[in-house]
């Protein structure tokens, strides 16, 4: 791969994991609008473990927390500290990992078109609009109950769907339940890290199958600049979230998806 390939697809990834504007869209269009070859499938899980370190890293204490309160919950049979929100997390990972399993293969082959992704960032890009105008925003992610948390979980199993984005759809969902921006955000980045852990392993099944010969360089590289992005991304977006909104992402998914109609269609 050359140089500039790896730093601009290692940047995408890393910007765009936790934005809602969606990472797979920006992945796949990527090559067909430079010309470049399709980076392959070794590179995609360097970019992902880069964006999976980020989060574990920024949310570290938070995670130590969920994980030793989630393994008293389960000894004691009741709700400890921060056991709540990380059985939440859980339940709301089943979804996209059944739907991942039962339609990868279909979704791989038939939706990743230019088309499919214009009309799902421009229709899910309107949705969130909708959802941060109309949103409460007066709750928090310990409020969740069983119910919201697997509607929220029902709507991550559609970033399936190229162009739709990962977090986008969750944290319109969340909003859609009444959680500050925030909270949607954190909940939202917190659901991601199954979710990377389950494709990544995916991927590397494929990779370690498929025998073929590492670019170490692109490996290495990617890797560190996706991580070091993704951590800056989760920083800044936290920070200055209730006060922008969600619309500048709205808009840009509305230029973006009329963009892609233009130059494919």
């Amino acid at each position: 791969m050359l140089i500039e390939q790896i730093i601009i697809l290692a940047l995408i990834q890393g910007l765009t994991e936790f934005l809602p504007i969606s990472s797979s869209a920006h992945l796949i269009l990527a090559p067909l609008l430079s010309g470049w070859a399709d980076q392959g499938l070794a590179f995609d899980v360097a970019v992902h473990v880069g964006t999976l370190t980020a989060v574990v890293a920024y949310f570290r204490k938070q995670l130590s927390a969920m994980s030793r309160d989630w393994l008293g919950s389960v000894y004691t049979r009741t709700h400890i500290g921060e056991s709540r929100l990380a059985w939440a997390v859980l339940l709301g990972t089943i979804p996209v990992g059944l739907c991942g399993l039962l339609f990868h293969d279909f979704i791989a082959t038939q939706l990743r078109s230019p088309l499919v992704i214009a009309v799902t960032t421009i229709g899910f890009g309107v949705l969130l609009g909708w959802a941060d105008w109309q949103g409460r925003r007066t709750r928090n992610e310990h409020t969740l109950t069983a119910g919201n948390v697997l509607f929220v979980g029902l709507a991550q199993a559609l970033a399936l769907i190229p162009g739709t984005s990962r977090s986008g759809i969750t944290m319109t969902a969340g909003l859609m339940l009444g959680l500050t921006r925030d909270a949607a955000a954190r909940f939202s980045f917190l659901l991601s890290i199954p979710v990377i852990v389950l494709s990544g392993g995916l991927e590397t099944v494929k990779l370690v199958q498929a025998d073929i010969a590492p670019d170490w360089r692109a490996l290495v590289i990617g890797t560190a600049l996706s991580a070091l992005a993704a951590y800056l991304c989760i920083h800044l977006f936290l920070t200055f979230i209730n006060r922008m909104g969600m619309w500048p992402f709205v808009v840009y998914r509305l230029v973006l998806g009329i963009a892609l109609l233009i130059v494919f269609y």
